[in-house]
């Protein structure tokens, strides 16, 4: 998987999945009045924080996931592991109460559930999964157990 900057945001994506959501759309708002374009969040900003963006990295010790999670506590995250292979990271930013004597110029910030799955290799060692949480980062560990080598034995060669 190849995953290159965008030149537009600087943020990482997958060039070659037509599901992303770095996709810029240049008649964005080209048809909405400016005002409704004011009051509402954009499809694609909602799309970004239900789609929480993770880094995943393999050390010789452990699978280490990073997710950028601003804005949210520990508590309302969730981290589980499912089917002894798969784990799952989920949570929900609830929306923010909204005064009806309030005039909202711009709303860019996401809420809503977001959930995400990895299946991880036969040498993660899923009973000891940690997690922790650090100025909206969550950084989850997964120790992978020891590589077992073939055992090797030499055979006397007669005659």
């Amino acid at each position: 998987m190849s995953l290159i900057p965008s030149i537009l945001g600087g943020r990482r994506s997958n060039v070659f999945d037509p599901f992303s959501q770095d996709v810029w759309d240049p008649f964005e708002g080209l048809f909405t009045p400016s005002s409704a374009l004011a009051n509402a969040a954009p499809a694609r900003d909602v799309a970004a924080f239900t789609n929480a963006r993770v880094d995943w990295k393999e050390t010789p010790e452990a699978h280490v996931f990073k997710a950028d999670l601003p804005g949210l506590k520990k508590e309302e995250v969730k981290v589980e592991v499912e089917d002894k292979n798969v784990l799952q990271i989920s949570g929900e930013r609830s929306k923010e109460n909204e005064e009806k004597n309030d005039t909202w110029h711009r709303v860019e910030r996401a809420s809503g559930k977001f959930m995400r799955r990895f299946r991880l290799p036969e040498n993660a060692k899923m009973e000891e999964v940690k997690a922790t949480m650090e100025n909206g980062v969550l950084t989850v560990m997964v120790p992978k157990a020891p590589e077992k080598k073939p055992q090797v034995k030499s055979i006397d060669i007669s005659g």
